[in-house]
């Protein structure tokens, strides 16, 4: 086979990067270790910034979205019994933000790409990809047990943390920053309206706790547990007793409801510099993680591809290269502001192991400072919504 663009990946990245594409007229083949099934269901992140919302609206993907998707002007700040709204709209001249899951972002692309006779080939095995150093790269894999080799120009790797794109990168060009986080995040799904209309970042001498939903029937909670903490030791019944006192607030009600699905996950921060080596690039997950506190990643992903789609429509267009060779540094100063912003709000919101009654004060002191100072709080809002640089 022989394409422009052979994408590694059908999450968010590798899908919108196809889409983007696509609409310029550029060829790309999709390749997906899972089945189509799996990407379309697994539930990950639902916090859509103002510019990635705006994006899959200019781009004809944003139909769904805007008629089942939540839109929000402000989240809550819970600490020492009191409430506090954060206003986006007012402290952002009306940006917001859209509570909608990335696995509904996903079925909309792989419907509008699909709908289109464009190529996404689920369940792949043994991907490799090959002289990526060269302006004639490929990638091999099995379908169905059948060796198939994809040609091309170019190759976005979309595959995520644990894909084999990273790792095809020689060992001594990327440098990684790392950090692992000494806590992890239990994460229900229930079925329960969601007990607030906006989400609530809770900070508790018994741990962090958030408030978030996913539809108007179906609320996503979040507790703080220890990184070594097993899920099996966390019955439904203990679930929401923790929820019920960390979240509580004078006269409000934390509703309940079946929980239908749990799980807990790690906390930590991964960079790579630089994001692409001779003709492979890497975008999202592959390139960089986020603790989900400050509700990052996919808005991350999205906008590396944005980069990358204008960088290659210029190189296919004209043969100028720059933007492609521009590419790693154009991502990675909006990647490390969503760092600091993540990086901010987990420590301002969550129990050290080796908190004392010290670190605790502070902690309250910055969340007093952030909702009673008006520059503290935009700054809070403005990198929620979604930090825009005025210039270059």
């Amino acid at each position: 086979m022989r394409t422009q663009v052979a994408i590694v990946g059908a999450g968010p990245a590798g899908l919108m990067l196809a889409h983007l594409l696509s609409l310029e007229g550029i060829e790309s083949i999709v390749i997906e270790s899972r089945t189509r099934a799996y990407v379309e269901q697994r539930v990950r992140a639902g916090v859509l910034e103002q510019g990635t919302a705006d994006l899959l609206d200019a781009t004809g993907v944003g139909a769904r979205m805007r008629s089942e998707g939540l839109v929000h002007h402000g989240i809550r700040l819970r600490f020492g019994g009191g409430d506090h709204r954060i206003d986006f709209g007012a402290l952002t001249s009306g940006r917001g933000i859209i509570v909608y899951g990335q696995q509904e972002i996903v079925q909309d692309l792989i419907a509008i790409r699909l709908s289109a006779g464009h190529p996404i080939l689920f369940e792949v095995s043994d991907v490799r990809l090959r002289d990526i150093e060269t302006p004639h790269p490929s990638v091999s894999f099995l379908l169905d047990g059948a060796a198939m080799t994809i040609e091309c120009d170019v190759i976005a790797g979309c595959d995520g943390f644990h894909g084999v794109s990273r790792d095809s990168i020689p060992d001594g060009v990327l440098r990684a920053y790392e950090r692992e986080y000494p806590f992890a995040w239990l994460g229900i799904l229930a079925s329960v309206a969601p007990s607030s209309e906006e989400l609530i970042y809770c900070y508790h001498e018994l741990g962090f706790a958030l408030l978030s939903m996913r539809s108007p029937t179906v609320s996503r909670l979040y507790l703080q547990v220890p990184a070594d903490e097993r899920i099996g030791d966390w019955p439904d019944a203990r679930i929401w007793e923790e929820l019920q006192t960390r979240l509580a607030a004078g006269a409000w009600s934390l509703a309940e409801g079946p929980i239908i699905e749990k799980g807990i996950s790690a906390m930590r921060s991964v960079v790579v510099e630089p994001m692409q080596f001779g003709r492979l690039f890497l975008s999202g997950d592959a390139a960089h993680i986020v603790p989900p506190t400050g509700a990052k990643g996919m808005n991350l992903a999205i906008r590396d591809v944005s980069i990358l789609s204008d960088a290659l429509t210029a190189f296919f267009r004209s043969g100028d290269a720059t933007l492609l060779g521009a590419y790693s540094t154009s991502c990675l100063r909006r990647v490390w502001r969503a760092q600091h912003f993540s990086w901010w709000m987990t420590s301002m919101l969550h129990r050290f192991p080796d908190s004392d009654a010290s670190q605790a004060r502070l902690q309250l002191a910055q969340l007093a400072y952030t909702v009673d100072s008006r520059a503290a709080s935009t700054s809070l809002a403005e990198n929620y919504v979604g930090y825009e640089w005025t210039t270059t």
